[in-house]
């Protein structure tokens, strides 16, 4: 007899909820009953991958070892990862005329810039922070200054892209002609046109995979922090708590860019509202 494959089947709650408690203790994501026809329809391609003939087995199998590898699978195959070059890019702006002249000023002893792009999906986040500290220290007399960028994300599957810096046209539609020109490099693969992320932007940045929820091996102090549609997906408890720690981490006066529909209303904090979306620590 013909074994039953799971696009064929029905992903039950009980089988949903179990995995939904797993992953919200582990990585701190809620998934709602809404989610449903969605995880079940991701979770196909890793069953068919595997060979395994049920929603029920794989999930017994998963939840047996959630330190191992396909536990990392999983994760990787319920994220949603959309983003792009100089998304939202009020935030760019307030970085480059505002932000980074203080941070100039305040880090002469030092000569470092320090920044965290947390949950930094396929890339674009933190070669567009490094494409902007290229583009701006010079005129503020940093040129030669240390800069590092901490790119961390839960998705094995983005970091390997975002690690590659290769992208097709599309992709980079966003970024203005001249910035393209100086920052990207024409290739091909595969034989289709697609741009490399020049040398000089990608070595300021380490990419890291990283599950937000736990212990974070670094202290900072960072002087700001990209956390862009991330907390979205978790409960106000856990985005109450994960503020928290990105202030501790911040320097003073650093700053935590949030994305567009992530108002910090209604979570407890001790930042200081700069405008919507970008906030300050005092």
């Amino acid at each position: 007899m013909p074994l039953v494959y799971a696009e064929d089947q029905t992903l039950t709650r009980a089988d949903f909820d179990r995995l939904a408690r797993v992953i919200y203790d582990t990585a701190g994501i809620t998934l709602g009953e809404q989610k449903m026809d969605l995880v079940r329809a991701r979770l196909a391609k890793r069953l068919r991958a595997l060979n395994v003939p049920t929603y029920t087995a794989y999930i017994d199998m998963v939840l047996a070892n959630p330190n191992g590898d396909e536990f990392v699978e999983l994760l990787d195959a319920i994220s949603t990862n959309l983003t792009s070059f100089f998304r939202e890019n009020q935030h760019f702006d307030y970085l480059a005329k505002v932000h980074l002249p203080e941070v100039v000023k305040r880090n002469q002893a030092t000569k470092r810039i320090r920044a965290w792009s947390a949950g930094c999906s396929s890339g674009e986040e933190p070669y567009t922070i490094s494409i902007v500290l290229g583009e701006t220290l010079p005129d503020l007399g940093a040129r030669s200054w240390d800069t590092r960028i901490l790119a961390t994300d839960i998705s094995t599957r983005v970091l390997r892209k975002a690690q590659a810096g290769v992208y097709e046209p599309d992709r980079i539609k966003t970024v203005a002609p001249d910035i393209r020109g100086r920052c990207f490099d024409p290739r091909t693969r595969d034989g289709e046109p697609c741009f490399a992320v020049k040398p000089e932007l990608r070595q300021r940045i380490v990419f890291n995979r990283l599950n937000l929820m736990e212990n974070w091996p670094f202290h900072g102090p960072f002087d700001f922090i990209f956390c862009r549609n991330v907390m979205i997906y978790f409960d106000k408890p856990t985005q109450e708590k994960l503020v928290g720690r990105y202030y501790d981490v911040l320097a003073p006066g650093g700053i935590l860019f949030t994305g567009h529909s992530e108002s910090l209303t209604g979570v407890k904090h001790k930042f200081k509202f700069v405008q919507a979306t970008i906030y300050q620590k005092g």
